[in-house]
Order: structure tokens, then sequence, then C-alpha cells
């Protein structure tokens, strides 16, 4: 597949494929429970938890009331459900206002009473209820400091679990003595349902003492309502802050979690569509994380390694991956995970002859840019340097998404109202069918 147009159709089919698989109309209905003898109350956050809302809508038999939180430009309309947008992924006001609604929604419910939650990603900056002592604005700098630092998902939701009054499974202990069942559609690799939107109702294996370590481990000082906070809680006794409900407690001996998608079924999806455009899909992994920069490069490599095979017959092949990379932020510049990650397998493959990339987040936002991701090419760094750009200099100030806009290579979707996180995929022509079938 050597024509750039053709390779650019196809690798958006394969993105546009990836996302269906996570579209929640086609995941809520067959996974909710039985109706209550009592009310159902619907709560939840997240980039997909108005597309959840509407399709739980949709699909209940019986009376339910409730509130979501999604970030601005994800809502949808709903007719039973409140739909809230606030900021993602640093949070604002209007977050946190939700989340004590949502609070407030849960509280004094009965056994007979049933709440239904709808988690995705982006849970976490959603749900912006400080815990006592902390402020809004301290738990905001804590957050960007962490994003910033290239720390992976699960150690800065620990963290967040840690700063808040809702996170960590203090949802459903709100609720309790209610069943609580939540749908997850999840964004982080391993799907643990503790780490997705830091696990509001289910049980936080995590404490306060692994908190400051992780805030050490990146050199973030917090402020000193969050420090004292963390340093109380981590002392323990009578007179610091009680821990997350831990896995077993008896308060969430009613709280059923079901990851409905992930990114696994995303690229299952992708690797038959893959196979309808006559290439052999060869899955790399759903789990990967690491600097996006890096892990690009090495991905690069794979690529290059499977072109050298070229005596006898030759086949096209695409390499898959998901998973969730992240960014250490030095430079000035814009530019989200994949696009960071496309810039670094391109440098990494010298302009190769048949190889095509790319890279996007299935919630449609790189990052808090206004694209999903973008396309690499054989002609992408000549473009660049024809244009007088720079691509090394580009990825030393963090800037991929300048380069990308310039040579109009962006991938544009607007929000897809799901969340399975990154899907990248590399078009390899030439390469020798034995080894690609083996992954090699």
């Amino acid at each position: 597949m050597d024509s750039r147009a053709s390779a650019k159709a196809c690798l958006k089919a394969l993105f546009e494929a990836a996302v269906a698989a996570a579209a929640p109309v086609a995941l809520v209905a067959g996974r909710l429970p039985a109706p209550p003898a009592g009310r159902t109350v619907v709560v939840g956050a997240g980039k997909a938890a108005a597309a959840m809302a509407r399709a739980v809508e949709q699909a209940w038999r019986g009376p339910l009331s409730g509130l979501v939180v999604t970030p601005y430009g994800h809502g949808v309309v709903c007719a039973r459900i409140e739909v809230v947008e606030a900021a993602h992924p640093v949070p604002d006001e209007a977050g946190r206002e939700a989340a004590a609604r949502i609070v407030a929604q849960v509280g004094g419910l009965t056994a007979d009473d049933l709440v239904v939650c709808l988690i995705s990603g982006g849970g976490s900056s959603l749900l912006a209820l400080p815990a006592a002592g902390v402020g809004l604005e301290e738990e905001r700098e804590v957050g960007a400091a962490l994003l910033r630092s290239g720390a992976p998902i699960a150690e800065i939701n620990c963290v967040r679990k840690h700063l808040s009054a809702v996170k960590g499974g203090r949802l459903a202990v709100a609720a309790w003595p209610a069943a609580v069942v939540t749908l997850i559609i999840s964004d982080v690799p391993g799907d643990d349902p503790s780490v997705v939107a830091s696990g509001p109702t289910v049980g936080d294996p995590t404490t306060y003492a692994q908190a400051l370590a992780v805030l050490e481990k990146y050199g973030i000082e917090p402020p000193p309502a969050a420090a004292k906070h963390l340093r109380a809680g981590a002392v323990g006794g009578r007179d610091g802050p009680p821990e997350t409900p831990k896995p077993g407690d008896p308060r969430l001996s009613r709280a059923t979690a079901i990851v409905l998608a992930t990114a696994h079924d995303a690229l299952a999806a992708a690797a038959a569509a893959a196979e309808s455009w006559g290439l052999l899909p060869i899955v790399l992994g759903e789990r990967i994380e690491g600097e996006a920069r890096e892990v690009g490069r090495r991905h690069g490599e794979h690529a290059l390694h499977l072109v050298g095979w070229q005596e006898g017959e030759t086949a096209a092949a695409v390499l898959l991956s998901g998973g969730e990379t992240t960014v250490t932020v030095r430079g000035n510049g814009r530019g989200g995970r994949n696009t960071e990650y496309l810039l670094g397998l391109a440098l990494a493959l010298e302009a190769h002859a048949g190889i095509y990339a790319l890279a996007a987040d299935t919630d449609g936002i790189d990052g808090s840019a206004d694209n999903a991701g973008a396309f690499v090419a054989p002609d992408t760094l000549g473009r660049a340097l024809a244009g007088g750009l720079d691509p090394v200099a580009l990825l030393a100030d963090n800037d991929a998404y300048a380069l990308f806009e310039r040579l109009d290579d962006l991938v544009v979707t607007g929000p897809t109202l799901t969340n399975v996180n990154d899907f990248r995929a590399i078009i390899v022509s030439g390469c020798d069918p034995v080894v690609a079938r083996s992954g090699r």
C-alpha cells in the first residue's frame, strides 16, 4: 500500500473501527441490572458519561433520575438524567459543584435503592471535590504538576484519590447501604477498575504514604494545605484524615464493577478491519506505557525490521497498539502524547518508503489540543524540512502539534464520546509474510 491517500484512508478506517467498538450505545443495554424495589439513581463522570447516560435512558424500564458530569463539548441531550459539563484535564468550579451534587444525590438511600454509576476516562478531573481542608486550587496545582511530570496514570490517580472526598471508593461509601453497579469504559493499561477515573466506587489498595512517595519521586512539592493533608493521613491516628476504603470494606459489599470496553476490544475490532483491507494485523499490545517519543522510536525500529525481510513473497502488515504513553513536558510547545509519539516514530523511520502511521486518542482529544492525533507518511520529514521546520527542535520543545498542523496532517474528529485511550497503527509494506505473522 504505497499510495499516501489510500494508506491514510485505511488508517482512518482502522481508527474508526476501534472507536466504534467502544461506543456506549452498543455496550450499556445488555449489562444493566434489574430494577430495584426502591429508587434508581444514575450518576457518573468521564468523557463517555453523557453518552452512557443516554444509553441507560434508552434501555431502562422504570423511573430513574440522576446527574453525570462530562468535559465541555461532550454533552448529549438526556431526558431524565442531568448532564453537567466541566473542565478537563485540570478541574474547575463546575466540576467541584457537580461532584458535590452527585454525593448529595446518593446520600440517604436505603438498601432497596440502586445506584448505577457510569465511569469512563477523564472522570478523575471531573469529580473535583477536594478533601476537607484542601482547596480546589491546591488540587488543581498538584494535578497539573503530575500531568507535566510524565508519571503513569496509576501513580497520578493514587495522589488524586488521597486529595479527594469522592474518589478511591468514597462515592460507594456515601451511597451505602444502596446497591451500586458501576459500568466502566476503561482508558487505563490493565483495566483496573480502581484506577479508571480514580475508582470512586471501588476499594482502593493505595495509601497516603504511597501518594507522598509519588510526589517525591517526581520532585513535586505540593502546596501547604495539600502537603499537610497527605502527611496527616500517612501518620494516621484519630486526628488525621481516614484512609480510602480498602478492598473488603463492608461498606463496599454491595458495590459491583463491570468493565464494558477496553483497549483490547478496540484493537480486536481494528485487527478485523485490517484483514478486510488485505493487511496482516500484528498486535503489539494494549497496555503499552512509557515516554511517547521513545515508544515511537521503538515502534519505528520494529517496522524497519519487518521491511528488511524482502526475499520472495512480500505482504503488507499493520502494527497495532494501545495503552497510554506519557509526555514529560520540558518545552513550551503544543502537542499531546500521540503527536509526540508520531514525531519520534517519523525520526526513527527516516522517510523509509512504504511505511505510514496514524496515532490518535480514542476520545478524539490528544491531550488538551483540538485534534485526536496525526498521520505520518514517508514524505513527512521531507515536507517539514522544505517548509522550514526543524523536527528535532520541535520535538525537544514538545511542539509536535506545530509540525503536523503545518503539514495539514492532523487527525481531527471532535469528541467521540468514548475513551479507551491511545490507538496506534503502522502500515508496513514489503515485509516477509512469515515474519509478519510471527510478529517478530
